[in-house]
C-alpha cells in the first residue's frame, strides 16, 4: 500500500461530498485511507470557512495536528476547502507546519500534494471556485443508508453577509443525466435515502436548460427502482413554484420536507440583507405550502444581531416565529466577515444582546416543537436505522421528518437487533426536548 492518508471533513454535506470524491481517486490510486489521524502519515485538512465559528474550528484543527507533526507523529499537513480558497495567502504564512494548501479546484491534484506533504515539501495551487469539478466518483462516509448527492455548486443570489458567492462562485447546475447517473449508482449499492443537495436547489437548471428544472428532475429521479426517500435541501422562497410544490405532493417517495432558510423577517433588516420578502409575505407562501402538501415539516434558520437588526425588528421576528410555527428552527448570531458588503455596515447588537435574542427566539422555538412533538406520541413512523447508543442503551434513527445532522433523533429499543440502515417501524411513547423515544413494532 501507498502513503497512509486520513481525511479531516469539517463543513457541510457540500464539503462533504468534496472530500469523498478525493477518498477516491486516494483509494483508486492506492493510497492507505487510514480513520485515525494517529495511524496517518499525511492528514488532509478539507476546511469550512463560511463564518467565524467554522473558522475558528478549522485553524483549531489545523493547529492540532500542526502539533502532533511537531512531535514526529506526522509526517505532513494538506489544507484544502473553503478556508484555504478564502484564506491561502494567511494559512501559508502563519502556520508554516502546513505542507500543502490547495484551493478546491484542484482536488483532483489531491494525490500530488499528499506526496509532496509526505516528503516535507510545500505546494501552492489556487484557481477560480468554479474550476472544482462538480462529477466523479465517491467513497460514500454519510450515515448507513443515505448518501448526499450534490446537484449544483456556488451561488447568485449575493447576500450581503455571505461569502459563499466568492468561496464556491457562481451557480453551476450539474447535467441531469449525470445526477441519474449517479442517484442509479447509489440505489444499486443500497442506499434508499438521496438527499439533493446545493446552496440552493430550487434554482436547479436554470443555467444549463433556461428554466427552473427541480420538479423535472424529482420526477425523474422517484421512477428509479431501490428510492425510499428522497429530500431536497435547501428552497429558496422566490422560486418555490406552485409545479415544485405539486410534484412534491403527488410523488410519495418524496419526503414532505422543506428546509426554507428565510434568515430574518423584518422587511428592513431583509432589504438590507438583499433578499426578497416580508413577514407577511412569507406567512403567506408558508400557508400555501401546507396547504399544497398536508402534512409537510417545514425547517428555517435565523440570523439575530445583524447591523440593522434594532429592537424593533426583533420583535418582528420573534412575532412571526410565534405565528409561523415551523417544526424545525436553527438561529444563528451574525459573524461579520470581511470581504461582504454588510461588513462595512454599521450599528448593531452586542455579540451579548444577539446572544440573548437567539435563546429567547430558541425558547420560544421549543415551546412550539413540544407541543408538535406531542401530538406525534402514539403514532407509528418509518425510521432509518443510524446506530446503537451505548449510554441511553438504545438504537437511534431518523423519520422522513428529521433531515441528518441538523434535526432531533428518534431513540428506541428493540426486542429484534436492527442494522444500520434498515428502516424499521416505531411507535413514539415519549417526547425528550428535541428528540423522541419510542419502541419497535
Amino acid at each position: 500500500m501507498g502513503i497512509r492518508v486520513a481525511m479531516a471533513g469539517l463543513g457541510c454535506a457540500k464539503n462533504m461530498v468534496d472530500a469523498e470524491r478525493m477518498l477516491f481517486d486516494l483509494h483508486t490510486a492506492e493510497y492507505e485511507i487510514v480513520a485515525d489521524v494517529g495511524n496517518a502519515e499525511v492528514v488532509i485538512v478539507n476546511t469550512c470557512g463560511f463564518i467565524k465559528d467554522a473558522k475558528e474550528e478549522a485553524i483549531e484543527t489545523i493547529l492540532e495536528y500542526s502539533e502532533l507533526k511537531k512531535e514526529g507523529r506526522l509526517k505532513g499537513i494538506v489544507v484544502t476547502g473553503c478556508l484555504a480558497q478564502r484564506y491561502a495567502n494567511e494559512i501559508r504564512e502563519q502556520m508554516p507546519e502546513v505542507n500543502c494548501v490547495i484551493s478546491p479546484g484542484y482536488n483532483k491534484r489531491i494525490g500530488e500534494a499528499v506526496d509532496i506533504a509526505a516528503q516535507g515539501g510545500t505546494l501552492e495551487l489556487f484557481n477560480k471556485p468554479e474550476e472544482l469539478l462538480l462529477e466523479g466518483d465517491r467513497v460514500i462516509t454519510s450515515p448507513d443508508g443515505m448518501a448526499y448527492l450534490k446537484i449544483a455548486d456556488g451561488c447568485d443570489n449575493c447576500c450581503t453577509y455571505c461569502t459563499i458567492p466568492s468561496i464556491r462562485g457562481p451557480y453551476r447546475s450539474r447535467p441531469m443525466e449525470n445526477i441519474l447517473a449517479e442517484a442509479k449508482d447509489l440505489l444499486a449499492a443500497g442506499y434508499s435515502e438521496i438527499v439533493l443537495i446545493a446552496q440552493d436547489t430550487t434554482r436547479y437548471g436554470e443555467d444549463l436548460y433556461g428554466k427552473l428544472m427541480l420538479p423535472e428532475l424529482l420526477k425523474q429521479l422517484c421512477a428509479l427502482d431501490g428510492l425510499v426517500w428522497l429530500r431536497s435541501l435547501y428552497f429558496y422562497p422566490d422560486r418555490i413554484t406552485d409545479e415544485l410544490l405539486e410534484v412534491m405532493a403527488a410523488e410519495d417517495k418524496i419526503v414532505k420536507y422543506i428546509d426554507l432558510p428565510l434568515q430574518h423577517a423584518s422587511a428592513k433588516v431583509l432589504k438590507a440583507m438583499n433578499r426578497r420578502g416580508t413577514a407577511a409575505e412569507y406567512l403567506e407562501l408558508l400557508e400555501k405550502i401546507r396547504t399544497k402538501i398536508p402534512g409537510v415539516v417545514l425547517r428555517t434558520t435565523f440570523i439575530v444581531g445583524f447591523p440593522t437588526e434594532d429592537k424593533a425588528a426583533f420583535e418582528e421576528l420573534a412575532e412571526f416565529v410565534r405565528q409561523a410555527r415551523f417544526d424545525r428552527m436553527g438561529c444563528f448570531i451574525y459573524s461579520r466577515e470581511e470581504g461582504t458588503p454588510a461588513a462595512e455596515f454599521v450599528g448593531g447588537a452586542s455579540e451579548k444582546t444577539a446572544g440573548k435574542r437567539r435563546d429567547l427566539l430558541m425558547l420560544e422555538q421549543g415551546r412550539i416543537m413540544e407541543q408538535i412533538n406531542q401530538k406525534r406520541l402514539n403514532q407509528t413512523v418509518k425510521v432509518l436505522v443510524e446506530g446503537f447508543d451505548k449510554y441511553a442503551e438504545c438504537w437511534y434513527g431518523r423519520s422522513a421528518a428529521e433531515a441528518p445532522e441538523v434535526d432531533g433523533k428518534i431513540f428506541f429499543t428493540a426486542k429484534s437487533k436492527p442494522v444500520a440502515g434498515q428502516m424499521v417501524d416505531i411507535l413514539l411513547d415519549e417526547v425528550i426536548d428535541y428528540d423522541m423515544m419510542g419502541h419497535r413494532i
